[in-house]
């Protein structure tokens, strides 16, 4: 029996020893295609290959590709645990033609590794063809497939295609035989059947057409091959298990599990879908933590933290209510760091940031889940078998609940959700939500008026002036409205678009370059610039005089100082990236930003708060690089040239085959389209303003450069010589002094407690002995003074303390309003109510109120009335007795 680490070897040998290139694994965060979430297949990171967009040494391939299938066509999430033979996180081997062999060498290698490499009995494996493609038939009988195990099926199961236009062709595939114990049982059992009993292990892709809009299919001029097969597949077939959860890939994660509850690993029902969905779960923890993705409330970061959220809840259906999954990413790392390094280079930052993920999310669980289930059983009595939208909405709105979780415990207990009733919910509350806004117009990408123009020239990276830029279109904008003009006069609000341009648009994070536009005939003050998504410049600006008309050639000049200002805090942005990963691990990524002049705001990923001495240190850092004075170097080259030199990219964006690289001495390299300052030490200065929390897993710093750095220190040193001026104290004193003046302050405060307690007790005392007896009940009516309601409720608690038992009233004035506040002991409370009383007394002074039986407040307006108010008090309790011995 062979282990998946000798099969994932075994495999890149034999193609090595067929001429092919190893080519390393891809990340699973794919960096240059924004429109896939995670790299699904071994293809992807030859997407531009097959599309014949980029050119490799090579033609023949080889790799054992990480992959992850949690969203779109392939989502394989609501099977995991539930099936004995799907993942989320698998391994996908591969062998790839770009142009060279085709069907013939394919099947050959594919047949050849199977029985004599991988050792699989021959007459075990079964073949399906596209029903079409009778040549890939006549190919599998040639190397010795038996013509019965051969099966067409339809363009569903058997044609494969990139999207609705575009590379397409048949795949055939071998699946192997579980045996007839297993499945339907049907004689003509064959894959394609929906059983379990055909296993589908390698699926060959033969690349062939071109498919038009119409859907003609014309020959590819150079077809290709890609293949792929599940390592963890292939381990179930080679090793004779019936689930890959049995194999050598999971049996140490699952054992792990197990020590850490006190349930049996072979447990099956519930049980067993936990183990299960656990075991694979931790893999894709790991996998993409240490790929740097981190737990977000959006997109990649999200799919992230549904998963750690699914595999908490599952670990609760084990008894494991405490975080857990921490210490299961040990196992994880232990099986297969010795593939992928990664996963032991970032052991403790998984583990922390799992850690703080799952104690997040425990607080939730513990609160949700009781309710959950309660409505569940409710259901389930009452003979209905789906869950309203609207109340699992509510789950999701009061707790943060997530829907998937409630579908996946409505599937345990054989119900369904009202997802369109979800939706509908989710839908009105972001309407009730939503704020109306108004402005000025800002472009849109989705704007139809400069939809039809293409990229504009821009020039400006080292030119602040430009001359003779031509004006290509003007657009009038007006109370928001919006209409191409030939010409526009003075005082009017115009978008104008030039042929080439210095101004910057706004991009990146970074803010637009302001400033001026002149022609023969008109002057204009440029206020902001924007970038279509086609990459056309619109520069919005006000015609201060004279007419400008399209046609014309205009001088451009940026305001230089705002410019310098701005590449300040940009140049300041990579440093501050750069401290950050040194200091808090490189598992801190860039997640939003904005560059002003000499201020700046940087979002990034991280688990937990920034400590004080964190701060002090990167900030420290930042500084000291500034002080280097390094060179900032710009220059472009490939994209894979940038990646592969440790150029940071932003994972989302969408770069083009050539990319800007900004580099800073040998320690910070990022992709950059913005404008930075020539050297370092330009920055002058950098000072950390704030941090904070943007979201779960996501942290803000805000900083300010240059001018209003120094600005900002010299107002701090102004504030602390007035300080020490005014404790007369050294200015390297300061601190201390205050310190010991806090400590006085608390001792002050302390002994202010102290000599309260006393007095309310002296008041106290004094109100028991002035107590008047109506109709055996003892009454307290007083006017404390000008005292707050605290010091009443003080005063009415030391009754209770000092054993009274009666009635009593106070009253007070605080900022010319009456407080009054009623106590009835709770041997009382049958006969009288508090409420009734101060209510009863309000009156007097123009208020209302109302509480408990024992305990009620009121407020009131004429605090002159309080005295006469209070002698009522004795009276109202002597009436209130009466009527409720007339009730009894």
């Amino acid at each position: 029996m062979k282990t998946a680490n000798e099969l994932r070897e075994v495999f890149l040998s034999y193609f090595m020893g067929k001429a092919h290139k190893l080519v390393r694994s891809a990340p699973l965060i794919p960096a240059k295609d924004p429109t896939l979430l995670f790299t699904n297949a071994g293809m992807v990171q030859f997407k531009d290959v097959f599309l014949g967009r980029d050119k490799r040494p090579y033609r023949r391939a080889t790799s054992v590709q990480k992959c992850l299938r949690v969203s779109g066509k392939h989502n394989d999430l609501e099977h995991v645990g539930r099936t004995l033979r799907h993942n989320t996180f698998f391994e996908m081997l591969g062998n790839f033609s770009f142009g060279d062999y085709f069907k013939e060498l394919a099947i050959e290698f594919g047949w050849e590794f199977m029985t004599q490499v991988a050792k699989v009995p021959s007459d075990r494996l079964w073949i399906s063809v596209y029903e079409e493609d009778d040549e890939s038939r006549r190919l599998w009988e040639a190397v010795g497939v038996r013509a019965e195990h051969i099966v067409g099926l339809g363009e569903k199961d058997n044609f494969w295609a990139m999207g609705d236009v575009g590379p397409c062709g048949p795949c055939t595939e071998i699946y192997y035989d579980m045996g007839s114990e297993i499945g339907c049982g049907r004689p003509e059992c064959a894959p394609g059947c929906d059983c379990d009993r055909f296993f589908e292990v390698w699926n060959l892709v033969f690349m062939q057409f071109d498919r038009a809009n119409d859907g003609t299919l014309t020959s590819l001029p150079a077809p290709s091959v890609d293949t792929g097969m599940g390592l963890e597949r292939l381990a179930c077939v080679c090793q004779g298990k019936q689930s890959i959860f049995d194999t050598d890939l999971f049996v140490p994660i699952r054992n792990a599990l197990g020590e850490l509850c006190d349930v049996p690993v072979t447990s099956s029902g519930q049980e067993g879908i936990a183990f299960r969905a656990i075991s694979d779960h931790i893999r894709s923890h790991c996998f993409l933590l240490a790929d740097g993705l981190m737990p977000s409330n959006e997109g990649r970061g999200y799919v992230l933290r549904r998963l750690v959220r699914r595999a908490a809840r599952f670990g609760q259906v084990l008894g494991l209510h405490e975080p857990f999954l921490f210490k299961l990413s040990a196992a994880v790392v232990a099986q297969m760091g010795h593939t992928y390094p990664e996963l032991r280079a970032q052991k403790e930052t998984i583990a922390r940031v799992l850690r703080s993920e799952e104690e997040r999310f425990q607080g939730t669980l513990n609160r949700a889940m009781p309710r959950v289930m309660e409505y569940v059983e409710e259901v389930k009595q009452a003979g209905g078998d789906v869950l309203d939208g609207e109340r699992v909405f509510s789950f999701y709105d009061t707790f943060g609940f997530p829907l998937e979780l409630v579908r996946d415990i409505a599937k345990e207990n054989g119900l369904s959700v009202d997802e369109r009733g979800f939706e509908r919910a989710m839908l009105g509350q972001k309407k009730r939500a939503r704020v109306a806004t108004s402005g000025r117009f800002q472009l849109q990408a989705e704007d139809e008026t400069h939809r039809d123009l293409s990229a504009s020239d821009f020039e400006g990276y080292n030119k602040f002036e430009l001359d003779e830029c031509r004006v290509e279109r003007i657009v009038k904008v007006t109370d928001g409205s919006r209409c191409v003009v030939e010409s526009a006069s003075d005082g009017s609000e115009v978008e104008v678009v030039l042929d080439r341009t210095p101004f910057y648009a706004e991009s990146g994070g970074q803010v637009s370059d302001v400033g001026k536009m002149h022609s023969e005939t008109a002057d204009l003050d440029v206020t902001s610039v924007q970038k279509t998504d086609r990459g056309a410049i619109i520069h919005t600006a006000i015609v201060k005089t004279g007419k400008l008309a399209v046609g014309d050639s205009v001088r451009c000049r940026i305001d230089r100082k705002r410019r310098d200002a701005i590449a300040r805090s940009h140049t300041a942005t990579h440093l501050l990236n750069y401290a950050l990963r040194s200091i808090l691990g490189h598992h801190v990524k860039q997640s939003g930003s904005l560059v002003e002049p000499d201020r700046l705001r940087f979002d990034f990923t991280h688990f937990g708060p920034v400590s004080e001495r964190e701060l002090e240190m990167i900030e420290s850092e930042v500084n000291e690089k500034i002080r280097d004075d390094v060179e900032v170097i710009a220059e472009e080259m490939s994209f894979d040239d940038a990646t592969a030199s440790g150029a940071l990219a932003f994972f989302g964006e969408k770069y083009g085959d050539v990319v800007r690289v900004v580099s800073a001495g040998g320690f910070s390299k990022e992709l950059c389209g913005g404008t930075h300052v020539s050297r370092t030490g330009r920055i002058g200065l950098f000072r950390v303003l704030s941090t904070s929390s943007v979201s779960a897993g996501v942290r803000r710093i805000e900083a300010l450069t240059g001018e209003r750095a120094l600005e900002y220190d010299n107002r701090r040193l102004r504030e602390l010589k007035e300080l020490s001026e005014k404790l007369k104290t050294p200015l390297d004193s300061v601190g201390e002094r205050v310190g010991s003046l806090i400590d006085e302050v608390k001792s002050l405060r302390k002994e202010l407690v102290g000599a309260r307690e006393l007095f309310i007790k002296s008041k106290v005392s004094g109100l028991v002995k002035g107590a008047v007896e109506v109709k055996g009940v003892k009454v307290v009516a007083a006017n404390m003074g000008e005292v707050d309601v605290d010091f009443l409720r003080r005063v009415c608690d030391g009754l209770k303390e000092a054993g009274f038992r009666g009635v009593a009233v106070l009253g007070a004035v605080a900022k010319n309003k009456v407080i009054l506040i009623c106590l009835v002991t709770q041997d009382l409370t049958n006969d009288l109510d508090a409420g009734h009383i101060i209510r009863k007394i309000a009156a007097g002074v123009g208020g209302s109120g109302g509480g408990r039986r024992d305990l009620a407040q009121a407020g009131g307006s004429r605090p002159e009335r309080l005295e006469e108010s209070l002698l009522q008090v004795s009276e109202v309790v002597s009436e209130a007795l009466a009527d409720a011995e007339e009730s009894s």
